[in-house]
């Protein structure tokens, strides 16, 4: 990295929302999709959203959760911690057939979300898609014979096949409550976890931050700084489509966010993409006017770029 990236995302505000406490997840499926960022965002913050959810689904309020949380995935709809959320508030408001989309797409988008699958299942088979309910029982199965009893999700793995195959036996035979099973944890867990990441990236070690960004992604939702940064991280390791996922996703939220459209800008430079980079500095041009680092930095990677890139 070219220089030292500050927190653009406080501390403070990362402590304060309201924390999740799943597991952190190997980075992946965040990501707005579709082409080119649109020039105006959503006229509402996914981020903020996304707490409210979090703040409802605490509270019981399934229903009002799951309207927060179709808010993000409308932004970001490859995100697969929203959709997961999104399908678990459905879960808890008895919409099993409704639940069952967002927790497909979730674990589209995160094989490993062992949630997701394990959520699925128990709505598929409360909605008598035995069929479905059995293909994530084989994949629960799959991922708690790779872990063999000594990986950090065994106790969790454990838990899910059991409460699939309960579900998978009594069908829809019973109208018993599901209770959608997220743990939440202090606030005080993630405390200074996002400039720690930051720190990790200063120093090249990509993999460590990662895993604390994406842990950061449950707490406070698709908060384009931390999608910003878990884009750079990815990039730097060569996982370029993971990381234009992740820069699309923040440009998604905000439009504007210029160490995104810097950082995509030399992604596709470094794809080849000479234009594409060229429309970013244009658009990092005209947000800034009499200048900003970001422009000044991708116009010097277009100049810099070898003639095969252009």
């Amino acid at each position: 990295m070219r220089r030292s990236v500050g927190p653009g995302l406080s501390v403070a505000m990362l402590a304060a929302a309201l924390i999740l406490g799943v597991p952190v997840l190997a980075a992946g499926g965040s990501g707005g999709g579709g082409s080119a960022p649109s020039a105006s965002g959503p006229s509402y913050d996914p981020a903020v959203e996304y707490q409210k959810g979090v703040a409802a689904f605490q509270a019981g309020k399934y229903k009002d959760a799951a309207g927060a949380f179709r808010k993000v995935v409308e932004v970001v709809p490859r995100n697969a911690q929203a959709q997961y959320m999104l399908g678990a508030s459905l879960l808890g408001a008895g919409e099993y057939r409704k639940a069952i989309r967002p927790l497909d797409v979730a674990v589209k988008y995160d094989a490993k979300m062992i949630e997701a699958r394990r959520d699925l299942a128990v709505a598929a088979a409360r909605t008598g898609d035995t069929k479905r309910a059995q293909e994530q029982l084989a994949a629960v199965k799959a991922l708690h014979a790779s872990c063999a009893g000594n990986c950090a999700d065994a106790t969790k793995l454990a838990g899910a096949l059991a409460a699939i195959e309960a579900a998978i036996a009594t069908g829809t035979q019973t109208s018993a409550f599901v209770p959608p099973d997220v743990q939440f944890a202090d606030a005080a867990v993630i405390d200074g976890a996002y400039v720690a990441a930051v720190g990790l990236i200063n120093e090249k070690r990509y993999d460590e931050a990662i895993a604390i960004l994406d842990s950061a992604l449950w707490a406070a939702g698709p908060h384009p700084d931390i999608l910003t940064y878990l884009g750079f991280a990815n990039r730097k390791l060569g996982q370029f489509d993971r990381a234009e996922t992740y820069y699309r996703a923040a440009l998604a939220v905000a439009p504007d966010h210029r160490g995104a459209l810097e950082y995509y800008g030399e992604l596709k430079i470094e794809r080849g993409n000479m234009a594409g980079a060229r429309a970013h500095l244009a658009r990092l041009d005209k947000l800034c006017g009499f200048g900003c680092y970001e422009a000044d930095e991708l116009r010097r990677w277009i100049a810099e770029a070898p003639p095969s890139a252009s």
